[in-house]
């Protein structure tokens, strides 16, 4: 058990609500900010049990900002906790608070759980993230949930948002013009899904390089030259043809290079 989930399980202060299983994946990427001079940001105070135990986790040196709805929210302010009344929606208040405090090492969206509440959030604060920070959005269930907009493979679900991250992730391997690397190809290092979490870890990111080390061990060309211009052969009209298929996003043919083999050269 980590020192979050002692805290849960021992915690007669300020209510807090948690899924169990979050607690081994906030200690698995926020231990390392531990005992260090680090922003957190959290989006949902709720009864202000989860900004205490944050504290607690980070030390003395963390600095905890919170934000809610709820004006009530405000009582929960203590030394090192200091909280921001408004809506995780409104974009003029996030930009407000983008100004007011330093850039952030870890964001947790434990907010109202709607899909534009998380989107709008995500799109306003993500840039305010720190090189080496981490973003964590929680409840990620509701992506499924009717009553919060959600629903199986469902356009406009934060879950189908996110999606398109793991093509950002990897758009330096694009060879199509019209998908580009963006700011999130170049800042971000890996993307975690877990049951009702995404964690997003930064890392300012160049273009990957590809080596080889070592000696041949064997040279075949020679001996199969005949195999080698069949194979050029089929390649280059395969190629062709997914390129047609990719147009149309079609899915590649696996079985159309037998039977191009088979056409050609039986």
């Amino acid at each position: 058990m980590n020192d979050l989930e002692k805290y849960f399980r021992q915690n007669n202060k300020k209510l807090i609500h948690k899924w169990i299983h979050y607690f081994d994946i906030y200690d698995r990427h926020f231990s390392r900010f531990r005992d260090k001079e680090t922003t957190i940001l959290e989006i949902g105070v709720n009864q202000g049990g989860s900004l205490q135990m944050w504290k607690s986790y980070f030390g003395e040196k963390a600095k905890i900002y919170g934000i809610d709805i709820n004006p009530w929210c405000k009582e929960l302010e203590e030394e090192n906790i200091k909280i921001f009344i408004g809506s995780q929606t409104d974009k003029k208040f996030l930009q407000e608070i983008k100004k007011t405090i330093p850039k952030i090492d870890v964001l947790i969206d434990d907010g109202g759980h709607t899909m534009i509440q998380q989107i709008v959030s995500y799109e306003e604060l993500f840039e305010h993230i720190k090189e080496d920070g981490v973003y964590l959005c929680e409840d990620l269930h509701t992506s499924y949930w009717l009553a919060y907009g959600g629903g199986y493979k469902r356009k406009g679900t934060f879950i189908a948002y996110t999606k398109n991250f793991i093509d950002y992730l990897n758009a330096y391997h694009s060879e199509q013009k019209f998908f580009k690397t963006n700011n999130f190809t170049k800042s971000v290092d890996s993307i975690h899904y877990y049951d009702s979490v995404i964690v997003i870890e930064k890392k300012k990111r160049e273009r990957p390089n590809v080596e080889m080390t070592g000696n041949i061990f064997f040279d075949d060309t020679v001996q199969n030259s005949h195999k080698i211009t069949k194979g050029k052969i089929v390649s280059y009209i395969v190629l062709n043809i997914n390129k047609i298929l990719r147009f149309f996003r079609i899915g590649s043919i696996t079985s159309v290079k037998r039977w191009i083999v088979k056409l050609l050269f039986n």
